[in-house]
Formats: structure tokens, C-alpha cells, sequence
């Protein structure tokens, strides 16, 4: 009998270690579960999808959009990579963008560039039931004035707050390498008179001029008037 005990009493402890060793685990049916395979990494374009996008700086990459026309086709910037662009932030109802397109530089200033090759671009970045928004009211501001290139509409403002665009019309200029090399006003004369001096200083047309001659902008940034932007939050 002693020598029973004795062998249970060694055992006990050998049992307790069995107990509170760590053992593979097992499903319903009791055979061993296998590991979980490891996450895949994010494929690069996922990766880029997720991380935030970059803000417009003057001197920098324009910041790449693609945006949907009055008809529903895109328009991607990066296809115009090796061309001047200038992209007009638009709104048919707004005081400043109507004089400007009726009585104003924009009345055939559009026209004129694209004649010398540049791609001209609106954007609407007005939200749902703001001012100058929708498809068909835009359709007719382009009748009205006589607009002959594409106005892209940006209804989430997404495109409009990466470029800082806080005016209609607020104008940027971007050159053939896809740099941001002008943004601010059409010119010096919000209601047709100059604000400095007593002649009329087309912005625009004189960073356009600057990148034809390939020098730098002398005055790569003035400040924008007009109405402000019709974002969701405004």
C-alpha cells in the first residue's frame, strides 16, 4: 500500500504539468486546427488609394483628379502631362463669374489659349442644392457664354479643397511637367477696374505668356476674388 501511494503521489505533479502545458488546438471534430494564414500585404495602388492625398503647392506636382463632364466622361489631368493646363473654378450663377464671362478677359480668353494649344478646364465644385450646382444648370451657363470647353463637375468638393480653391472663378495654372506654377486671380480689376495702379494686369495670361517664353512666372500668386465656393460645408 505505501508503495501505491507513493507512486500516485509522483504522479500528481507529472499530471499537473500535462495540464498547463500549451497544446495545438482542435476544432469541433477534434482534429488539430491549422494556423491562420498571415493578412496579405496591401497591393501598391490600395496602399496608395488609402494614404491621404497631397494638397496643391505652387512649385510642386499639381495634385491628379479625375473628374466627370456635363456628359459623364472623365477627364483625367495626367493625360494632358506635356501641356499647359489652366483650370477655372466655375459657377454659372455667380455675379463675378457672369461678368467675367460676358464683359471680362473670360468672355474669349478660354478660346484664345486652346487655339495656341493649352487644355482649359472648369470645375464646379458646388455641393447639391447650392448655387450654380447640377448638370443642366451648368449645361445652360455653357450656352449662355459660349463656353467651349469642358466643365467638370466635383459635387463632393474632394477636388476643389486639394487645390485650396476658395473662389469662382479662382484660377490655376499648371505647366507641361504637371507643376503648379500659377494660382490666384483672373486679374487686378474684380468689377472691371484695376485694384492697383490704373492699368488692367491679366494674371493669367501673363504666367501663360511667361511659360510660352520657358521662363519662370514672375508672379506665380495673387489673391483670388468672387464668390466663394459652394462647398457641402458652406
Amino acid at each position: 500500500m505505501k508503495k501505491i501511494a507513493s507512486l500516485a503521489a509522483l504522479a500528481l505533479p507529472l499530471l499537473a504539468v500535462a495540464c498547463t502545458k500549451p497544446s495545438a488546438s482542435t476544432d469541433n471534430a477534434g482534429t488539430t486546427a491549422a494556423p491562420a494564414a498571415p493578412s496579405p500585404a496591401p497591393s501598391p495602388a490600395a496602399a496608395a488609394a488609402a494614404a491621404p492625398a497631397a494638397e496643391a503647392a505652387l512649385g510642386k506636382p499639381a495634385p491628379d483628379f479625375t473628374l466627370r463632364d456635363l456628359d459623364g466622361k472623365e477627364v483625367h489631368l495626367a493625360d494632358y502631362k506635356g501641356k499647359t493646363v489652366v483650370l477655372e473654378w466655375f459657377n454659372p450663377e455667380c455675379p463675378f463669374v457672369k461678368h467675367n464671362h460676358t464683359k471680362g478677359p473670360l468672355k474669349d480668353m478660354a478660346k484664345r489659349q486652346v487655339e495656341k494649344g493649352v487644355v482649359w478646364l472648369a470645375i464646379n465644385s458646388g455641393a447639391p442644392g447650392k448655387q450654380g450646382h447640377g448638370a443642366e444648370v451648368n449645361k445652360k451657363g455653357k450656352e449662355t457664354y459660349g463656353i467651349e470647353h469642358p466643365i467638370l463637375l466635383d459635387e463632393e468638393g474632394a477636388v476643389g479643397k486639394r487645390y485650396g480653391a476658395q473662389r469662382t472663378p479662382h484660377m490655376y495654372v499648371v505647366d507641361p511637367q504637371g507643376t503648379l506654377v500659377y494660382r490666384g486671380a483672373i486679374d487686378n480689376a474684380p468689377d472691371g477696374d484695376p485694384t492697383e495702379g490704373d492699368k488692367v494686369i491679366n494674371y493669367v495670361e501673363a504666367a501663360l505668356a511667361d511659360l510660352e517664353a520657358k521662363r519662370p512666372v514672375a508672379k506665380p500668386e495673387t489673391e483670388a476674388y468672387g464668390c466663394t465656393v459652394k462647398y457641402a460645408s458652406k
